[in-house]
């Protein structure tokens, strides 16, 4: 039996043995189940149950000659046209399984640690469908990963994701926001005296990612519809009295809120 057969046949959803004795029977052909079971080297009786659940599951036939009841491999091409019909169908109800998740009461978290969890946070929002609102500290980020740029603001402007940012008026923020024509973002200076942070919140879907830089890399992603609404709304209320003009020159007195 050819080994590297097996974990791809299981994957399609059978045990070992419904595997075992599917594998037997396309190499015998149709055959009575006492063939098969000699050949898959499983007693009869089990042999006789495993054929009936991979009946069940589509994989095999059956039909009777002179009152004796044979087994028949089905083509694994149709097979896998069957699992691609499957998947397929899977695929198109995405959107609505997708909508009835966002209805569910509870917010779905998930936490990261090190520098690769980061990574990780900033890898998934380079699948949002929508554009990202951001508040963060443009030094910390690029003094903990040094290759940040390149890494993620590249990937990001590549994949044609919108940036919206509000960014402390340092030097490294005035830096950022000097260079947003080339990564396809708009970043606003607030005055770091009065409204500086060290931490990052990234806004998207329907996903709140707060990343930590203090004493350990720490983050999580929030996925709930309400929670990043109100995220939203947040972050607009603070995008509308950043003064885009005073931002573009630095001005630390831009932002006045309270």
């Amino acid at each position: 039996m050819t080994k590297t057969l097996i974990p791809i046949i299981k994957n399609l959803g059978l045990t070992d043995k419904e595997t075992k004795v599917y594998i037997s029977l396309i190499e015998v052909g149709p055959s009575v189940v006492s063939r098969i079971a000699e050949k898959a080297r499983i007693n009869r009786v089990t042999t006789y149950d495993i054929l009936e659940k991979l009946k069940e599951k589509g994989f095999i036939s059956t039909f009777t000659k002179q009152k004796i009841k044979y087994f028949s491999p089905t083509d694994p091409e149709i097979i896998a046209n069957n699992f691609d019909q499957k998947t397929k169908a899977f695929k198109e109800s995405l959107p609505e399984l997708k909508r009835l998740k966002g209805e569910t009461a509870h917010p779905r978290i998930q936490y990261f640690e090190g520098l690769d969890g980061i990574k990780a946070i900033y890898e998934d929002t380079l699948a949002s469908k929508s554009e990202i609102l951001n508040f963060s500290n443009s030094e910390e980020i690029r003094t903990i990963w040094p290759t940040y740029d390149k890494d993620y603001v590249e990937k990001r402007a590549k994949k044609k994701i919108y940036l919206k940012g509000i960014i402390p008026s340092d030097e490294a923020g005035k830096l950022v926001k000097s260079q947003d024509a080339l990564y396809h973002r708009e970043m606003r200076l607030i005055a770091k005296d009065k409204y500086n942070f060290t931490n990052e919140i990234n806004i998207y879907d329907d996903k709140v990612a707060i990343i930590s830089f203090a004493d350990e890399l720490i983050g999580m992603i929030i996925e709930s519809r309400e929670i990043a609404a109100t995220q939203r709304a947040i972050f607009q209320m603070v995008w509308e009295f950043a003064d885009p003009a005073s931002s573009a020159k630095g001005d630390k007195n831009n932002l006045s809120l309270f």
